[in-house]
């Protein structure tokens, strides 16, 4: 059975669904919660993937503020230069981002959080992830920073009106989503409740911007389990071909 690294940056965004959907599809995750002190790998020559998930801390935060992300910087560093397949969510794709040579900054706009939706790019069709997406996939979002640049040689696959940088590949296995597929309800009002500014931020209120969530999980789920069933299949493909 094939191995992920999932690296949890905080217990407010676990693997949840995400992680539910790659079992499904028959890969093995090895969780390493940082907020609770679980020790990362210095290399990831024992997992055939990669995935970072998302927290409240800022990929532009320095090693003093969040010396947690050092190590999750250095297998980000590692992924991209071997091409090893990769899942960044949120804040994850920002440091996926700021490693590869792109930019990070407080979002111009303000935070995007709740419900929406995003647009594949033309790039996508070709693209063995995203090509058979609809056109504008339900997504969950939930980020105060955006990604200002790209990494250096990076595909764009989906924008919206609010930020165009919603996801991105680097290579041929690497992959970065500002946006979240992996959320529950519960996750959903906790992050609400727990960030007064994101939700001034929405057009709803709290209530209203909860209820839209999880009136959209099912078709998120519908979009983006078979997606993740995809990326299995590109972890097993890549370790073959490595064997």
């Amino acid at each position: 059975m094939n191995r992920l690294l999932a690296v949890v940056p905080s217990e407010s965004d676990p693997p949840a669904r995400l992680g539910d959907w790659l079992r499904a599809a028959g890969l093995e995750l090895d969780e390493r919660h940082l907020g609770i002190g679980d020790p990362l790998p210095g290399s990831l020559e024992d997992h055939d993937g990669l995935v970072v998930l998302g927290g409240p801390q800022s990929a532009t935060d320095d090693d003093a503020t969040s010396p947690e992300l050092v190590g999750v910087r250095s297998l980000l560093r590692q992924a991209l230069d071997a091409d090893v397949p990769t899942l960044a969510i949120c804040l994850g794709a920002q440091l996926l981002a700021g490693v590869g040579g792109g930019r990070v900054r407080t979002g111009v706009d303000g935070p995007e959080v709740g419900a929406t939706l995003v647009a594949k790019r033309d790039a996508a069709d070709a693209d063995p992830l995203f090509g058979p997406l609809p056109l504008s996939p339900d997504v969950l979002q939930w980020h105060h920073d955006e990604i200002a640049e790209l990494p250096t040689g990076a595909t764009l696959l989906a924008s919206n009106p609010h930020y165009p940088h919603q996801a991105y590949r680097v290579g041929r296995h690497v992959y970065g989503l500002q946006f979240h597929i992996e959320t529950t309800p519960g996750m959903v009002r906790e992050w609400a409740g727990s960030d007064p500014v994101g939700v001034a931020a929405s057009p709803h209120d709290l209530e209203t911007l909860c209820a839209r969530a999880a009136a959209a999980h099912p078709d998120i789920e519908e979009v983006w389990a078979p997606f993740a069933g995809r990326f299995a299949d590109l972890v097993r493909a890549r370790a073959h071909q490595a064997a």
